[in-house]
């Protein structure tokens, strides 16, 4: 089902959607805690109980969100995505903002470098959990929250299913690429990062400059 961005809502992992507000901010700690254990000790060191502790919450606490760790980094997963929904949105409303597609496709690219570089867990659970990788479905979900958030900045057709193509497949080729800028330089090899930037203008100009 598409949402209001265009993008497609994936199911939740809660168990249960926190609707008071104490709730949401202990559902909000345990998956700051997730990121950190993450962060610590990588997606096989992970523990609901470890979790729990460094949440300051008992371990039923973690069991009422969610039946197990994958569920829980499934859903810190969800959350990297709408934080990095969120600084694309600001980032394009700010009054310095590049103009035009090529500088929005910047702004896509710098963003997720930041969030690698500085968001806790991030390097591991990015926007899917790391093991096992199913079939890589999460790229079509980001592919689609950027071709949302871009349609209405850039007046692009959010429907028009060869745009779509053409946004998963940039997002494919620039997954591959960022990750191999990661794995030659811990902060990203920055001529990979530039190559990754001119093979997505050069890709998407043919869409674009239309």
């Amino acid at each position: 089902m598409a949402g209001q961005d265009g993008g497609v809502q994936q199911p939740t992992p809660l168990r249960r959607v926190p609707v008071q507000r104490r709730s949401a901010q202990r559902l909000a700690r345990i998956l700051d805690a997730c990121a950190e254990e993450l962060e610590e000790g990588g997606y096989e060191g992970l523990s609901t109980r470890a979790v729990a502790g460094r949440a300051g919450v008992p371990i039923g606490s973690v069991y009422r969100f969610f039946p197990h760790k994958r569920a829980m980094a499934e859903a810190l997963a969800g959350r990297n995505l709408d934080a990095y929904a969120d600084r694309i949105t600001a980032r394009l409303a700010a009054p310095d903002a590049p103009g035009g597609w090529r500088g929005a496709m910047d702004v896509v690219v710098d963003e997720y470098l930041a969030m690698k570089r500085t968001v806790p867990g991030f390097a591991l659970v990015e926007f899917t959990v790391p093991a096992p990788r199913d079939s890589r479905q999460a790229n079509h979900a980001v592919a689609d929250r950027l071709l949302g958030l871009l349609a209405g900045p850039l007046a692009l057709g959010a429907a028009d299913e060869r745009l779509r193509t053409a946004f998963l497949v940039g997002v494919e080729a620039a997954d591959s690429l960022l990750q191999l800028a990661f794995r030659v330089s811990p902060e990203g090899d920055p001529l990979i990062v530039t190559e990754t930037k001119e093979l997505l203008r050069s890709y998407l100009a043919r869409y674009l400059d239309e």
